[in-house]
């Protein structure tokens, strides 16, 4: 019973990461595809290769996530906390993408695990989750929207004497670039989320100890079901994102994922604080949109966007701790 109760939260914990995958493909490349600069399928290709590439980049975040928020529990108790925190993470992943909100695949993990873990009565680092996940929740947009105006101002101004037309065609280029660096960051941040869990599973089953390197195994399992899920293509993300919040060009859109990439880099190597990529992309879109003028952002969609945020925590929280009340009904 236990390496079968292992198996299926590594297997559960990989289907989130697919989940993670198409739900936050558009972070990488809806700038790209929306100004035409890629076309979707090519800039899902080259999404899903440097999600894989980024996965091998660190472990700050993993160690974060595996010993950072929660206390490690043990027994049949223990998997049956990962399993429901996974759950609970998947179902809100499934919900908002059906209604296409760009809300946090991250958030929805730590919300997870946090009312998994209250519901199994293992004890929640608070320290941990206020200044790994809760701080950044709120200063990571932050920066994303003034670095996003900054970066675009600053674009504005050297650009200002260019022939429009190949000022765009170049910035068209220089998308490939940002997207792709949009995307390793991606990769090394939310790949890395998953191996913590399948960390913690492992030191659970007593077949790693804690404290020991990631399997080689984990990195590739992780980072390969990231890529399939983020070739799969979140298309309803994607339109909200790409169009919904404002008409980019390729200008703007190489504002905003330079932007977008260089913070998720820094967090990660860092401050090893695993932050929510959706945040931090959306959030430079607005800042980037706001410098053509400030009505020029859909301020409505924006705050559709940002109530799904602060509701993704403890909507993920309050699923995860029904699902462990039923698996401790049934199973244990």
């Amino acid at each position: 019973m236990d390496t079968f109760a292992l198996i299926l939260t590594i297997g559960v914990a990989l289907f989130f990461t697919y989940t993670n995958g198409f739900h936050d493909s558009a972070n990488a490349i809806a700038t790209s595809v929306s100004t035409r600069a890629l076309t979707p399928r090519v800039a899902l290709a080259m999404a899903a290769v440097m999600n894989l590439a980024g996965a091998f980049l660190g472990s700050g975040v993993a160690k974060t996530v595996s010993e950072g928020l929660i206390e490690t529990p043990e027994g049949s108790t223990g998997m049956g906390i990962l399993f429901a925190a996974l759950i609970g993470a998947i179902v809100w992943n499934l919900i908002t993408w059906y209604f296409g909100l760009p809300s946090s695949s991250s958030h929805a993990l730590f919300g997870g695990m946090v009312g998994a873990a209250l519901a199994g009565g293992t004890t929640v680092y608070w320290n941990g989750v206020v200044d790994k996940v809760v701080i950044p929740m709120f200063v990571s947009p932050v920066v994303g929207l003034i670095a996003g105006y900054l970066v675009m101002t600053a674009i504005m101004w050297m650009f200002r004497r260019a022939n429009p037309h190949k000022a765009k065609r170049g910035f068209r280029i220089a998308q490939t670039v940002s997207a792709a660096g949009m995307a390793l960051g991606h990769g090394l941040q939310d790949a890395q989320k998953t191996m913590g869990i399948v960390v913690m599973a492992l030191v659970i089953a007593d077949v790693e100890d804690y404290g020991d390197p990631i399997p080689v195994w984990v990195k590739i399992a992780c980072a390969v079901m990231l890529s399939l899920g983020t070739y799969a293509g979140g298309w309803r993300i994607m339109r909200t994102l790409g169009r919904k919040i404002i008409e980019l060009d390729p200008p703007q859109g190489f504002a905003a994922e330079t932007t977008g990439a260089s913070i998720m880099f820094g967090s990660a190597f860092i401050f090893h604080a695993p932050i929510s990529t959706t945040h931090v992309i959306t959030s430079a879109i607005m800042g980037v949109g706001a410098t053509k003028r400030v009505n020029a952002v859909r301020w409505g969609v924006a705050k559709n966007i940002v109530l799904g945020w602060f509701i993704t925590m403890p909507a993920a929280a309050l699923v995860a701790a029904a699902c462990f009340g039923l698996v401790h009904l049934i199973a244990l």
